[in-house]
């Protein structure tokens, strides 16, 4: 068996066919085929790597250097993506193999984080990934948003082609990116996509004289649906400004679909708002993301409470061996000497509590680590519960 990385050209023939076949209807049409070539630009610099047998390729995984926001500090990290394998040659650990290859690259090269959307959640958390809140999607009827055309709000609407309006709204990812926890986005040369495809129309909210709401939609047919992606705001204001723009396509679509985090609640946007949210998890066509750390170096300096724990790590390829957590500072410390209660996670345990998604009891119950009641009530002070918010979709 090699594993070995490929080159950009490499990719029309051997993982853009594995990736195809895994994830798209098959098999491919001649026009599909030809879209590989313009697809192949977005990838120029992701780190595809292949597994051979006989001269042939039989599994494909590659990683994209994205950003991600955790508990306030924008980190580099490894977002794994295309993973996917030759259909006779399935279940023989080609993919553990490549992923523990790429992992390790990913690490080495200053990756200290890591998230994907898995095929099945079980396997990936044995590599040390927990599972992250899913985007909700929010569907209503646009005249329950009337009652905003009778409110005078501060602030402006812009409409606009993606196309045209994509420096503006990569300006405001940006932004998302350094203020809200677990956000991530595509380095430039992936997310130049969304403006070279042009398939969307944009709106920005902006007041005071800054960009504070953005969202990319479609329309699928007149009387149909207005399809939303992320509605991603930073003030009840801009919420307001872009749900009033979309208030007046009350005469030409039926209902409005967006998503949202899961920490928005469109059921208290308006009063009499009908409106229907669902989170849908399924296998394998809907997966929850998941996420993990790849360094215990991307926990120093965090903000923390007043809490204090020795942590062994275990069962990990890349996280191990005893740290002591102090965050008397306010800021999260490794250092080795002190009494601290005591606490065993595995990667997924701790990544779980980095992350904020699960609290140290359940970290328990759910079999991730051994953690008595006095380093609970610490890890609680070290890690408080958080919502995150994963945004990009890879």
């Amino acid at each position: 068996m090699l594993i070995r990385r490929l080159a950009a050209e490499e990719r029309l023939t051997t993982s853009f066919p594995l990736q195809a076949y895994a994830f798209e209807a098959s098999p491919p049409t001649r026009d599909r085929v030809e879209a590989f070539h313009r697809y192949l630009p977005y990838n120029k610099g992701n780190r595809t790597l292949v597994v051979e047998e006989g001269g042939e390729t039989q599994a494909t995984a590659s990683a994209v250097p994205m950003r991600q926001n955790l508990r306030g500090a924008v980190l580099p990290m490894a977002g794994v993506a295309g993973v996917a394998t030759h259909p006779l040659a399935r279940r023989q650990g080609y993919v553990r193999a490549l992923l523990r290859q790429l992992l390790d690259e990913m690490r080495d090269s200053g990756h200290p984080v890591s998230a994907l959307y898995p095929f099945r959640a079980s396997f990936y958390e044995r590599f040390g990934y927990v599972g992250l809140p899913r985007a909700r999607t929010a569907r209503f009827s646009p005249a329950d948003l009337a009652p905003l055309l009778r409110i005078e709000l501060p602030g402006t609407v812009r409409w606009e082609r993606i196309g045209v309006g994509y420096a503006r709204y990569r300006s405001f990812t940006e932004r998302c990116l350094r203020e809200r926890h677990g956000f991530a986005i595509f380095p430039d040369f992936r997310d130049v996509g969304l403006r070279d495809r042009d398939d969307r129309w944009l709106i920005t909210a902006t007041v005071d004289g800054s960009v504070l709401g953005a969202l990319t939609y479609r329309i699928d047919d007149h009387g149909g649906e207005l399809v939303g992606d992320d509605l991603l705001v930073a003030d009840p204001y801009a919420r307001a400004l872009l749900l009033q723009f979309l208030a007046r396509h009350v005469d030409q679509v039926e209902r409005i679909s967006l998503q949202v985090p899961a920490d928005e609640l469109p059921e208290l946007w308006l009063t009499d708002l009908a409106v229907h949210v669902e989170a849908r998890v399924a296998r394998p066509s809907s997966a929850a993301p998941m996420a993990r750390l790849l360094s215990v170096d991307a926990l120093a300096g965090l903000p923390a409470g007043p809490g204090r724990v020795r942590m062994e790590l275990v069962g990990d390829r890349w996280l191990g061996g005893t740290h002591l957590l102090d965050g008397t500072t306010g800021r999260l410390e490794l250092t080795s000497g002190g009494p601290a209660p005591e606490v065993t996670l595995t990667a997924a345990g701790l990544s779980a509590l980095a992350y904020g998604v699960l609290d140290p009891v359940e970290v328990h119950i759910r079999g991730l680590g051994e953690v008595g009641p006095e380093a609970a009530a610490e890890l609680r002070r070290l890690f408080p519960r958080a919502l995150p918010y994963l945004f990009a979709d890879f």
